[in-house]
């Protein structure tokens, strides 16, 4: 995660974004390249970094340091309690993977869903960092089984659409969005088989950063070592064209424009 500052997120909110490289020096050339990304020496752990564009930040990027450990980016949620959410986790069925360990002024922790996709949550102070403003992550994206049911597991964790939080959980385009005053913060949405005719794909959190030319990215990603393709999706359509990008260590994200 970014250097911490006193700011503290609004819990139940997406607080920030990180990807776990097996080679961090090979990661940050690769992102370096085809997102334009600078990269500075995070103060809480040697093994992470921060991206940066225009001195802002946008993600995290760490090494791994257990043999089988997967390569993924990963959303973390803000909590006011690591303890009891970590609680909360495991009495629905989830996986706890890691923590609650302390991390600089907070506390960190991973899990897995019912179905398995990898989120974090983060209690504590961090730099102010946004869904869809400046230069965060235009979207986070659950690609699930069951979107109704995976949407109730997460308010029961993260307590969204119950008093105090500033979460509201609604249903538009055959999609469950998760909004704060207004904002869509996420969207969770089910797999269908014409869209995973296979089912190769498993449940995972998708993260997509904005970008002035999704088409020139994924032609770089892909002369950078990486594979790229273009999606279409409602989501894909209302944001410009969005393409999906495995960097060369298999990570997976998408860009899209707007």
């Amino acid at each position: 995660m970014s250097n911490v500052e006193d700011t503290t997120p609004t819990p139940g909110t997406p607080c920030w974004v990180n990807l776990m490289a097996r080679n961090l020096e090979k990661a940050q050339g690769f992102y370096s390249e085809i997102m334009g990304w600078e990269f500075r020496r995070s103060t809480l752990d040697d093994d992470l970094t921060v991206a940066l564009t225009h001195g802002e930040r946008v993600a995290g990027i760490g090494c791994c340091r257990e043999a089988g450990q997967p390569v993924i980016w990963t959303p973390y949620f803000a909590v006011r309690d690591a303890d009891k959410t970590a609680g909360r986790i495991s009495e629905r069925g989830a996986t706890l993977a890691v923590g609650p360990l302390p991390l600089g002024n907070g506390r960190a922790g991973v899990a897995a869903d019912r179905d398995g996709a990898v989120f974090g949550f983060w209690e504590g102070p961090i730099a102010a960092w946004r869904v869809g403003h400046g230069n965060a992550p235009a979207r986070l994206d659950l690609e699930t089984r069951d979107a109704f049911d995976a949407a109730i597991f997460y308010a029961e964790v993260f307590g969204w659409a119950q008093p105090p939080s500033a979460c509201t959980v609604d249903y538009a385009h055959d999609r469950v969005l998760v909004r704060s005053a207004g904002h869509t913060l996420a969207t969770v949405h089910s797999r269908t088989p014409d869209s995973d005719p296979e089912g190769a794909a498993r449940p995972r959190w998708v993260v997509d950063f904005r970008v002035g030319n999704p088409a020139r990215t994924a032609a770089a990603a892909v002369a950078a070592g990486g594979n790229a393709a273009p999606v279409t999706s409602p989501l894909s359509a209302a944001s410009g064209s969005t393409f999906v990008i495995h960097d060369p260590e298999g990570a997976f994200f998408t860009v899209s424009g707007g």
